[in-house]
């Protein structure tokens, strides 16, 4: 009787250890899914991010930058931008039909590329020139923007007429007088410059502040006619 009490309960003890070990496996296999479970997560978000960078940031090109002005043009509510120098302010109106030269000065001003560069060329009687700075900044500014130049437009009836804000040509290799899209000129001549019209696209005047641009004119200039003190643009801004 003994042996046989003995006997059932090794069974049963075996037959509890059985499930036993067969729960404890089933936890087990639990607990290393939720570590898995998160680190595919992690590394998901960490994928999408490195893609998100890899996005490149939208540059003008040659080939893309009428496209970008045709259709950023359309978009355009204001035509006048008031430019703050260290030695006053005025606000120039641009003219509505010539579009690219018109939001291409628009998008550099929305963009904040004018801001602390220089009218770096004073030529007495004649222009001021602004847009250009010996600061690196100034050129870094125009590469994250991107290389390209603009198309000549002097078939639109504007003359260059004292007040006018026109855009000078590029230094570059440039036979055609591809506009130079990053600086500019206003012309200062009573009652105003009228060779430069077949060469150059005015593309707005001055409205108010002229003389604060008379001002400029007759600061002191060196070489090359850069002004002996530096003229910056402090900001320029789009206004209704």
């Amino acid at each position: 009787m003994n042996s046989l009490k003995f006997y059932l309960y090794f069974i049963i003890t075996f037959i509890l250890l059985s499930v036993g070990c067969k729960d404890t496996s089933n936890k087990s296999e639990s607990t290393i899914s939720v570590p898995t479970a998160t680190i595919d997560s992690t590394q998901t978000e960490a994928n999408t991010t490195l893609q998100q960078e890899e996005v490149e940031k939208f540059q003008l090109t040659e080939d893309n930058a009428i496209d970008f002005f045709f259709n950023y043009e359309k978009t355009l509510k204001s035509n006048k931008v008031k430019i703050t120098t260290n030695l006053g302010s005025f606000t120039v109106e641009l003219y509505d039909n010539v579009p690219y030269h018109r939001a291409n000065f628009i998008y550099l001003t929305r963009k904040g590329y004018f801001d602390f560069t220089q009218f770096h060329r004073v030529v007495k009687n004649f222009i001021i020139q602004g847009g250009n700075s010996d600061d690196r900044k100034t050129g870094k500014k125009r590469t994250d923007i991107g290389r390209y130049l603009l198309p000549p437009d002097t078939r639109k009836g504007h003359k260059h007429d004292r007040g006018t804000i026109s855009m000078p040509s590029s230094e570059m290799d440039n036979p055609h007088m591809l506009a130079s899209p990053f600086e500019f000129f206003i012309v200062v001549t009573d009652p105003g410059s009228y060779h430069l019209d077949d060469e150059y696209t005015p593309f707005g005047r001055v409205i108010e502040g002229m003389d604060v641009v008379d001002k400029i004119n007759n600061q002191p200039v060196g070489e090359g006619d850069w002004p002996m003190q530096n003229i910056y643009i402090e900001k320029a801004e789009v206004v209704e």
